[in-house]
């Protein structure tokens, strides 16, 4: 299966990818995780983090940019 080799190749660099981008945003102190809309509650003895406008924030840019990806490849 050399499809499944490159497939996996491919999903590394994603990854490697992805992780630079979270520590070139973590050194530019944007607040990711931390934006009004991310929802958190905290109980006595639990607590619930939900990030959801930094979800919607994420999905919009990785959108954008599999668009311009796609539209590079046509």
């Amino acid at each position: 299966m050399p499809g499944l080799g490159r497939s996996l190749i491919v999903l590394g660099g994603l990854l490697i990818l992805a992780g630079l981008c979270v520590v070139v945003l973590t050194r530019l102190h944007l607040p990711l995780g931390h934006l009004p809309g991310d929802i958190r509650w905290r109980g006595k003895n639990s607590s619930v983090y939900f990030p959801l406008t930094t979800c919607l924030l994420l999905s919009a840019i990785v959108s954008l940019i599999l668009y311009v990806i796609g539209r590079l490849r046509h």
